[in-house]
C-alpha cells in the first residue's frame, strides 16, 4: 500500500497536527517575533539572501544655477545565509497505543510542537549573542572579568552606541498567532536576556513594570517592563556563559553554578533589522508525520512501530553589527 508523505494519515489531519504543533511552539519563540523574516521558497536550493539598499551619505555640495548635478547610483548589499534542516521523531509501540490510558500520539504531537520550537529559539538565541558588540559589566574589560551585575550606565552606554550607528528602534514585530503577519509597536529598543536577570533588572533606577504601562501594550507576554527607551524581554530558554566570569566575587555574591567562577549572562539590546531569519510561521513551516503503529510494512509486517515527528527548515544569521549591542554581566546570588 503506498505511502504518502504524510505517513498514513490524510491531508485534513495532517494539517491540523501542523498547526497543532505550532501552536505549542509559539509561546516558547520570543526572538522570532523580532527579527526580519523572511520564508524559505520552495524549490529555491539552500541558501537564501537578506537584501538592503546602501544609504545615501549627505548631498553638501551647493547646486549650481542651470547645471544638472550629477546622478547617483543606487547600490545593494546582500547578507546570504545556507538553511538547514531540523527535525526529530518519537517511537510510539502498538502496545503503548492499545493498552495506554493517555492520549499518547496526541501528547506527541504537543512535545514535538514544544521541541521544534525550543530548537530554533536555542539556535537564534546562539546567532544573536554571537554577535561583536560588546559591553562589560562595570570594571570589567573582558568576560572572564565580569563580576557585577547590570547597571544603567552599561544601558546608557549601549544605547549611545546604537543612537550613533543610526540603528531605527523596533517599530513592528511578527504576530503572535499561527500566521504570518505582523502589527505595529509603540518605537523601542529590546533587550533580550535570561530569566535570572529579572532581579537586577527590577532594581535598575526607572524601571517601570510592565503592570504599571498603563494604556501601553507589552511586546508579549515574556516582557518584564522598560527602563526609559530598552523594553526587557526574558526567556529561561537565552542561556549564559556557565562559569566563565571572573572567580573574584566572593563578596560581589553574583551567581555561579560551579561556584569558582561567576555566570556570564548576554543581555542583548536590538534594534529594528538587527537579524533575520526563516520563520516557524505559515502552511508549510513545519511538516508533521503521523504512523499509526497498526500499519504493516515490509519492514514492520505485524505493525508493532509507530511514528511521530517533525522537520523543519531554519537559518538565523545577524544582518548588521552596527543594530544591536551585547552587555556582558553577572546577576546577584539570591
Amino acid at each position: 500500500m503506498p505511502q504518502t508523505s504524510y505517513g498514513d494519515i490524510s491531508q485534513r489531519t495532517a494539517a491540523y497536527a501542523a498547526v497543532k504543533m505550532l501552536e505549542h511552539a509559539e509561546p516558547i519563540l520570543v526572538l522570532s517575533k523580532f527579527g526580519q523574516q523572511k520564508p524559505l521558497p520552495k524549490n529555491k536550493a539552500d541558501t537564501i539572501a537578506f537584501r538592503r539598499p546602501v544609504p545615501f551619505g549627505p548631498a553638501l555640495t551647493p547646486l549650481v544655477e542651470g547645471v544638472t548635478p550629477t546622478s547617483q547610483m543606487m547600490g545593494y548589499e546582500d547578507v546570504s545565509v545556507k538553511i538547514e534542516q531540523y527535525g526529530a521523531l518519537v517511537q510510539i509501540t502498538d502496545k503503548i497505543a492499545d493498552l495506554c490510558e493517555d492520549p499518547v500520539i496526541n501528547d506527541a504531537a504537543t512535545l514535538c510542537g514544544e521541541q521544534a520550537g525550543e530548537t530554533l529559539e536555542t539556535i537564534t538565541w546562539g546567532v544573536l549573542k554571537g554577535g561583536t558588540s560588546v559591553f562589560y559589566a562595570d570594571g570589567a574589560t573582558g568576560r572572564d572579568e565580569v563580576n557585577a551585575p547590570i547597571s544603567i550606565k552599561k544601558l546608557h552606554a549601549a544605547v549611545r552606541y546604537l543612537m550613533a550607528q543610526r540603528t531605527k528602534r523596533i517599530t513592528q514585530i511578527l504576530s503572535s498567532s499561527v500566521n504570518f503577519d505582523t502589527h505595529p509597536v509603540e518605537a523601542a529598543y529590546v533587550a533580550f536576556g535570561h530569566t535570572d536577570m529579572e532581579h537586577d533588572i527590577r532594581a535598575l533606577p526607572g524601571f517601570l513594570p510592565v503592570a504599571a504601562y498603563g494604556s501601553r501594550k507589552p511586546l508579549c507576554p515574556e516582557e518584564l517592563g522598560s527602563v526609559e527607551s530598552i523594553r526587557f524581554i526574558l526567556s529561561p530558554l537565552l542561556s549564559p556563559w556557565e562559569g566563565e566570569g571572573s572567580d573574584d566575587f566572593g563578596d560581589e555574591g553574583m551567581k555561579s553554578i560551579g561556584g569558582a567562577s561567576a555566570d556570564v549572562y548576554p543581555l542583548v539590546i536590538i534594534g529594528q533589522n538587527a537579524f533575520g531569519l526563516v520563520p516557524l510561521k505559515g502552511q508549510n513551516a513545519i511538516e508533521p508525520s503521523v504512523i499509526d503503529p497498526s500499519t504493516k510494512t515490509k519492514d514492520d509486517p505485524l505493525g508493532q512501530r509507530g511514528y511521530v515527528s517533525w522537520k523543519t527548515y531554519f537559518a538565523a544569521l545577524r544582518l548588521s553589527e552596527t543594530c544591536l549591542a551585547r552587555i556582558e554581566c553577572a546577576v546577584t546570588a539570591l
